[in-house]
């Protein structure tokens, strides 16, 4: 009895494997897939920044802003309305410039993080939703180790 039940469990299982892409017959194409060409966006702190070269994959060769740009960055002067601390994951590194994307966020604009060491850098305030996410450049220019989800304070200007 026992084994009839696995035969049919096995045959009910294996059945509806005809419907998963990868293990249909070898013979058949797939859909061809278009590229998605990547744009810098323009913001207000990432004018300038250009977008990272094709086939970057170190930290340093992804973060294109300049010792100038950092620099003024990390000059940010204090003040401003608290919208409340959070945890910030890295966001994507193919988006230069720096900024923070976030549901805290109601309206884009400038503004600034502060860590809880009271390093802080200027960035540019995206809406969002789910995890926040802080910039490459921002990451580097804080000192944060990118596998960190250190908690921030953000500040509107």
């Amino acid at each position: 009895m026992k084994n009839a039940l696995a035969l049919v469990s096995t045959a009910a299982l294996l059945s509806g494997c005809a419907h998963i892409p990868f293990l249909k017959d070898k013979g058949t194409a797939m859909e061809p897939v278009t590229a998605i060409e990547m744009h810098p966006q323009t913001r207000p702190n990432s004018i300038g920044v250009t977008a990272p070269p094709p086939g970057a994959r170190t930290a340093a060769v992804l973060d294109t802003t300049t010792a100038a740009q950092k620099a003024a960055a990390l000059a940010a002067p204090a003040g401003g309305r608290s919208l409340g601390k959070t945890a910030v994951a890295l966001g994507n590194v193919s988006e230069p410039g720096f900024w923070l994307r976030s549901g805290l966020v109601k309206t884009a604009g400038a503004g600034r993080v502060v860590t809880a060491t009271g390093s802080s850098v200027a960035v540019d305030l995206i809406p969002g939703s789910g995890a926040a996410q802080l910039s490459l450049a921002a990451f580097r220019a804080l000192s944060l180790p990118l596998t960190d989800l250190p908690e921030v304070t953000i500040f509107a200007q």
